[in-house]
């Protein structure tokens, strides 16, 4: 069935667009009207009048829809009008494209109906009660209640069309909604764009990172009352901006995937810059509907064209905002064909489009601990930051969420939060008016982890030519006066029209007691002036920066941290003493850095994945000559190892950029081990004894190979001793292998460290025989699933293949199987080999070691039998 044989019914609520333009005159010739602009002034079809467009061009299939004729002139009687101011904005983001394209510029309100409340809504031309699809544009403009109005498919009974629902009010109340949901609910998709869903007191947050506004909805929609009647929708969909969407579905089971863009935050691709555009979410709807009619004319099931369709239609509404109304309103035709045809140079494709299924919980840990890095790749973190450094991130985390800021870039959820949230209170400071006081924030972290330039490239990147930094560390000020004199230089600035971003490095160093700068900073917080004498000097708009020196948290520095209740009473006195409350409620934000070190060992996963960002970025500002043209990293894989592993920098980030500077890579082609500083340089920045021995572990792993394989040969014969012959001494048994049996458990041992990452753990070298772990059962499953996997892709690589009966010659093993068609006995005979690994690893000094970037969950589960539960 070809679209064109598609017939699909588009109606709601009717609206027309006043749109109004000014030119300047191209022709002069002396007449005093020519002194003034010209007034362009063209209507243009809205709301479901333009939605029916939108469907045309996407699907190609006969749409049906009400008609009102010849509007293009003035706009009918008692028709919605809403009228828009247009003007040129640049076709990208930069501010000097010379390509300009008309948009919104304001909104300037609607002209009512003459004859009443309710809008004139008009009848479908050829309505069809077998139309395929039904898509309603639902703006609460009365077509809600207006039953003669709606489509015969939706009325008929019998009728069963797929419907797409798109709603700005959502209101269990209204008859078209009771209509739908009594008959029509297994078909329908329901679009509720996610600004009108906070519009009806639903608290999503907005534009902090993907992972928190999925989890927000996910809470929304699991405990918010108001939402009931939503969670019955089998298809519902959230578009949140243009950079992504949330695809509810309920057949059952609730289930919700997140559809992001890894580059884009809700939000961020409409520029400042760039004006405006109504109809965003009709032109996703019309995305969507394309993907659905490909769908039905295919006969797939409607969940998987919907997610087609989430893609198609992002798609397709940041292509309609970049064209807009074209660079002349008048000729270029609207809605434009070419948003719905992929081009060859269009700035975003289908693909970029990644989707990952949202945690559901309501357990605040689980929610905390839920990383989308973490769910879209099949690797551990340990690899994934491996590859950052060897090829770049661009590379490594395409498909994870990643915000840059200037020439910070961070993929830490937590982080992203921080920044994006003091990124927000910048940004409307920045364009506030009349402001009376300083912007209060607070920035914590250890010493060298990058307090100062994070906030700074925050800052910079929203206002760059009207914000200029300051740096003051109160801990060098000897008394009152020097502060005085810095707040003089911060109120000069601001006197030139810049923003001073003031950084108060180490506000919370002693001065006259504890925490004694507090107080000096309470009057310029609040009142945006600081007296100096009998004279009170004005500091205007400024940005405070409190950089903590004592306090590597803000939860450090509250007391938030303390457990003890004896101890926190006598902190808070203290801390009462010295105004930190009142400073505290003149600050508007914070944001805790956290650096290449691990913060805490349950919820701070991430610090692997930093350090290698970290790493990845000194090599090509460093030493960019060990970077080769495509773009890989020279550097040795124990080099790699210790430096992104080893448990702790003593200087935060200024140790990992010491080690580097203190290489001799000047003229080398590689960073290879032997160009590391010595044992004693080392001990200045990390553990020399701990980095040297992740630094050695292959070398330390290889050399140990053969003994290894010999202990394992020996278990594997013991446990099998009841059944051999009297005169077969196990020790002696290594020596009667042939050689291709003993190079198999060779290669079985080689693989054990990457065998041991399936199941969370590393293996490192000790200087002592460390205690001997025991796998659960769950673990064996999953080592011996690898392994089986592992020795199967071996042995076809060499020539076997299946057959019922091992034969040597003729190079078939009836163990060439998937593990599900294995025997028991088979499957219980490769874990029974797996069970010695711990054992015969301490014997020769290698600790299995339980990886450290696991979050809460992971390390929250006791294995029971071959399943896990939740520690209680």
């Amino acid at each position: 069935m070809d679209n064109k044989n598609l017939r699909i019914v588009v109606s709601g609520d009717i609206c027309n667009n006043s749109l109004i333009w000014k030119t300047h005159p191209q022709c002069i010739q002396g007449l005093s009207w020519q002194d003034y602009p010209l007034v362009h002034h063209l209507i243009k079809p809205g709301e479901a009048l333009l939605l029916s467009k939108l469907v045309a061009l996407s699907t190609g299939a006969t749409v049906l829809s009400p008609q009102i004729e010849d509007f293009e002139g003035c706009s009918p009687k008692d028709v919605l009008l809403s009228s828009v101011d247009l003007a040129l904005f640049p076709l990208t983001a930069e501010e000097k494209d010379p390509h300009k394209v008309y948009r919104v510029k304001d909104y300037l309100g609607f002209t009512g109906p003459t004859s009443g409340i309710l809008p004139k809504l008009f009848s479908m031309i050829d309505d069809d009660e077998n139309a395929d699809m039904v898509i309603i544009d639902d703006e609460n403009n009365g077509f809600n209640s207006e039953e003669e109005f709606w489509p015969l498919a939706l009325k008929a009974p019998g009728k069963t069309p797929i419907v797409i629902y798109k709603i700005n009010n959502p209101d269990r109340s209204t008859k078209l909604w009771n209509q739908i949901e009594t008959l029509h609910l297994d078909n329908t998709v329901v679009v509720i764009n996610g600004d009108d869903l906070r519009s009806k007191g639903v608290n999503i947050s907005r534009s902090l990172s993907w992972e928190r506004t999925a989890l927000d909805f996910v809470w929304q929609m699991n405990n918010n009352p108001d939402l009931n009647y939503l969670t019955k929708c089998h298809h519902l969909i959230v578009p949140f901006g243009l950079e992504g969407a949330i695809y509810y579905q309920n057949e059952g089971f609730p289930e919700s995937h997140l559809y992001f863009l890894t580059y884009e935050i809700e939000g961020g691709f409409i520029k400042e810059n760039q004006g405006k555009m109504y109809g965003l979410t009709s032109c996703f709807v019309a995305g969507l509907a394309h993907a659905i009619a490909s769908g039905m004319r295919q006969n797939e099931e409607l969940n998987k064209t919907i997610d087609e369709g989430i893609r198609e239609g992002i798609v397709a509404a940041q292509k309609y905002f970049s064209q807009g109304f074209g660079e002349n309103p008048e000729k270029t035709p609207f809605p434009n064909p070419a948003i719905f045809i992929e081009g060859e140079n269009d700035f975003i494709y289908k693909e970029q489009i990644q989707d990952v299924l949202i945690r559901n919980s309501n357990n605040p840990n689980c929610q905390s601990c839920w990383y989308i890095i973490k769910d879209k790749s099949s690797t551990n973190l340990a690899e994934i930051s491996y590859d950052i450094v060897k090829n770049g991130e661009k590379s490594a985390l395409k498909f994870i969420p990643i915000a840059r800021f200037g020439n910070l870039k961070v993929v830490d959820r937590t982080e992203i939060e921080g920044y994006r949230s003091i990124k927000n209170l910048i940004g409307e400071y920045v364009s506030a008016k009349n402001v009376v006081r300083p912007l209060s924030i607070a920035v914590f972290g250890t010493p060298g982890s990058g307090k100062s330039f994070g906030v700074a490239e925050v800052a910079t990147s929203i206002a760059p030519k009207f914000i200029e930094k300051l740096n003051f560390n109160l801990s060098q000020f000897q008394n009152v006066l020097d502060l005085f004199r810095a707040l003089h230089n911060v109120r000069d600035l601001a006197l030139m029209g810049k923003i001073p971003l003031v950084f108060f490095d180490e506000f919370d160093s002693r001065f006259e007691g504890k925490l004694g700068w507090l107080k000096y900073f309470l009057a310029p917080m609040q009142d945006g002036v600081f007296r100096e004498g009998d004279s009170v000097h004005p500091i205007g708009k400024a940005i405070f920066v409190f950089a903590g020196g004592t306090s590597s948290t803000y939860q450090e520095f509250s007391g938030e941290d303390i457990k003890d209740e004896n101890e926190y009473k006598q902190f808070i006195t203290e801390f009462q003493s010295a105004k930190g409350p009142d400073f505290i409620s003149r600050l508007r934000g914070y944001v805790n850095i956290l650096g290449p070190n691990q913060t805490d060992d349950q919820w701070d996963q991430l610090f692997i994945v930093r350090r290698a960002m970290l790493l990845r970025s000194l090599m090509e500002r460093r030493v960019p000559h060990l970077i080769n043209e495509n773009g890989e990293a020279q550097i040795d894989s124990g080099v790699l190892r210790a430096l992104l592993k080893v448990t702790r920098y003593k200087h935060e980030a200024r140790s990992m950029e010491a080690i580097l500077e203190m290489s001799t890579l000047n003229n080398a082609k590689k960073w290879e081990q032997s160009y590391l500083p010595s044992k004693e340089q080392l001990k200045l920045h990390v553990d020399e004894e701990q980095f040297s021995r992740l630094l050695m572990r292959d070398t330390f792993f290889s050399e140990k190979i053969e003994k290894l394989a010999r202990d394992l040969n020996y278990k594997n014969i013991t446990a099998l001793s009841e059944s051999l012959p009297n005169n077969l001494n196990p020790r002696k048994a290594w020596e009667n292998l042939s050689e291709e049996l003993k190079n198999s458990t060779r290669d079985q041992i080689r693989h054990i460290p990457s065998a041991l990452q399936k199941v969370n753990y590393d293996l490192i070298s000790v200087k002592e025989k460390p205690e001997t772990i025991q796998f659960t059962n769950k673990e064996l499953d999953i080592l011996a699933k690898y392994e089986h996997k592992r020795r199967s892709l071996k042995e076809k690589e060499a020539g076997w293949k299946w057959g019922e009966q091992f034969d040597d010659q003729k190079k078939t093993d009836p163990s060439l199987t998937p593990w599900e068609s294995l025997s028991s006995d088979a499957q219980n005979r490769i874990i029974e080999n797996i069970k010695p690994w711990p054992e015969i690893l301490a014997g020769s000094n290698f600790k299995i070691e339980r990886l450290k970037f696991l979050c809460y969950c992971e390390t929250h589960l006791t294995p029971v039998g071959n399943s896990t539960k939740k520690m209680e």
